[in-house]
């Protein structure tokens, strides 16, 4: 089953709003077992909206389009689709009362323009939006299908998961997509290609091996479709990559490092602080994003002034005289401290110099020192990232904090 995703909106062709539904939309459909063939970014224009549809439904068995459903004079999906199927807009019983509910809800009166929500094409079959105003729209034309979303994301993301997804899949036969994500840090992405090479090459042919680089983390992602209940992909398969590349391997079966930090503390009953300086915090912002995270998440202290050291994690002054805020006994220094005071298990911390500027000779700009401590010993790793990009030396810190604490927790 082929699928087109469009996305309407002046607002995305300039970059003014990034566009996230058309990623968030492709991965939703992926895992429902359904190919997506291409996503296209059209702006408010009636010719363009209408040929991106057309070239799109002559080409796939679905088309999912969001936005231009608002009660607003640029607002033109409703009317073009209208005209597109050759049908007339009606008011819509369940659409009037979906829009009435939220504005009494809110306390709103219900005007004219906001009635007009509901005015929807004769032909199409709504699937009620619990969260917004815009009706959802569901057209069939011979043996394709378009759907017309609104473009607020938690709206679309809503409607997609509990409406449009279930419906496609009882109208389209979709296989199941497998995946399995295998996280890997330490090697860049090169020499892991060449480091795993006999194993790629024998994975059967039916499997695809995907490599995910993204701030000094690999995932890779093994994908295979099947039209059985319940497959898996058999662990035996990753036996070969182990013996290769083991030593790089922190974790499976998770997105990223942090949500694996996060579901590793949480099986082991194990609590958490974090001392940022050169992250600023990016460690703590990751963690605390995911739901749950208070089981394990003691606090966190962004120390970025060496005032603050001193006085927030009770780093010596006289560490800081020698050896500097960039350097090995001041990291150990932060970890330790900022453990002890906030009463976690365990502590990561982090000084360096993020960039562009501030380097030295002997401290270039991607110098990064970090340390996980527990209560019985501390661990310190000096990196230098080698790059003026500041966002890039933050990730690239952010990713190696949380193997260092993954790979502390499983050598015990």
């Amino acid at each position: 089953m082929k699928t087109t995703i469009i996305n309407i909106g002046d607002e995305l062709l300039i970059g003014q709003v990034v566009n996230t539904n058309a990623s968030t939309m492709s991965k939703m459909l992926t895992e429902a077992g359904m190919e997506v063939r291409c996503t296209v970014v059209v702006g408010d224009i009636y010719n363009d909206i209408w040929n991106a549809v057309d070239e799109a439904i002559n080409e796939s068995d679905a088309v999912l389009v969001t936005g231009g459903l608002g009660p607003t004079k640029d607002d033109i999906t409703k009317k073009l689709l209208c005209e597109y199927f050759g049908s007339e807009l009606v008011e819509n019983r369940m659409a009037l009362e979906n829009v009435r509910r939220i504005f009494e809800s809110r306390g709103y009166e219900l005007t004219p323009v906001n009635r007009a929500q509901a005015l929807v094409p004769r032909c199409c079959e709504v699937l009620n939006n619990d969260l917004g105003t815009a009706p959802c729209m569901w057209f069939n034309s011979d043996d394709k299908v378009l759907v017309s979303l609104p473009g607020v994301p938690f709206e679309m993301e809503w409607l997609m998961r509990n409406r449009v997804i279930p419906k496609l899949q009882e109208t389209f036969h979709t296989d199941i997509i497998i995946t399995k994500n295998i996280l890997v840090q330490g090697i860049g992405e090169s020499f892991l290609s060449d480091l795993i090479e006999p194993w790629e090459l024998s994975l059967p042919k039916n499997i695809k091996l995907a490599y995910l680089p993204v701030a000094g983390l690999t995932k890779l992602r093994l994908t295979y479709r099947s039209n059985q209940n319940n497959p898996d992909i058999p662990s035996t398969l990753t036996d070969g990559l182990y013996a290769l590349a083991g030593q790089y391997i922190v974790g499976e079966d998770c997105e990223t490092l942090d949500e694996l930090v996060h579901k590793t503390l949480i099986v082991r009953g194990l609590t958490l602080a974090t001392a940022e300086s050169c992250t600023g915090g990016n460690i703590a912002r990751l963690l605390t994003a995911q739901a749950g995270a208070s089981a394990y998440f003691k606090g966190g202290v962004v120390a970025y002034s060496n005032e603050v050291k001193e006085r927030a994690l009770g780093v010596q002054h006289s560490t800081l005289e020698a050896h500097g805020a960039v350097s090995e006994e001041t990291v150990r220094e932060m970890a330790e401290g900022v453990r002890l005071r906030l009463g976690a298990d365990l502590a990561i911390a982090t000084t360096g110099i993020a960039g562009p500027d501030g380097g030295t000779a002997d401290k270039p700009v991607g110098t990064v020192w970090i340390a996980v401590a527990d209560a019985t010993h501390t661990e310190a790793s000096l990196l230098h990232f080698g790059a003026n990009r500041r966002q890039q030396n933050i990730d690239r810190s952010t990713n190696q904090a949380f193997a260092m604490l993954i790979r502390m927790l499983t050598s015990k």
